[in-house]
């Protein structure tokens, strides 16, 4: 079994996002995004979802809007405690050159250091946590 730090840099490949900076969340059930815009639109025949990652503070930033025509909209309780109703898009997230597609909430995570939040749906039977390192799957990229 790989082992991660508290914190990892992961690629979203399908949205050229690489090398993002992650907070791997053990207390989390599943993974959030941080997104500086997230808007449901009605067209004709079909809703849409049109989701902007990220904001122009962090350096991965490119302000693409991405349409996602299926998603869901779930109640989950934030860190604070507080119930939310979010977004959920399935994603692919690379870990150690392994691709695991996953349910990403899209939220508004301004402030915090880390963009991305890893929860146990994607740690579990794959992953261990050290919580003593930080970016042991990048490093592993690096002696590749």
């Amino acid at each position: 079994m790989k082992i991660l730090g508290r914190k990892e840099k992961v690629d979203l490949p399908d949205f050229g996002l690489m090398n993002i900076s992650v907070k791997i969340d053990s207390g989390a059930y599943s993974c959030s995004i941080h997104c500086e815009f997230i808007k449901e639109v009605k067209e004709e025949k079909s809703t849409i979802l049109k989701v902007v990652f990220l904001d122009d503070s962090l350096p991965k930033y490119t302000g693409e809007i991405i349409e996602f025509k299926q998603y869901e909209k779930k109640k989950v309780k934030s860190s604070t405690g507080e119930v939310q109703e979010r977004f959920f898009v399935k994603v692919k997230v690379k870990l150690f050159e392994e691709e695991i597609l996953t349910d990403f909430s899209l939220t508004q995570r301004n402030g915090l250091k880390n963009p991305i939040l890893i929860g146990r749906k994607v740690l579990n039977r794959r992953f261990l946590i050290d919580t003593s390192k930080v970016n042991l799957s990048s490093s592993n990229k690096k002696n590749k």
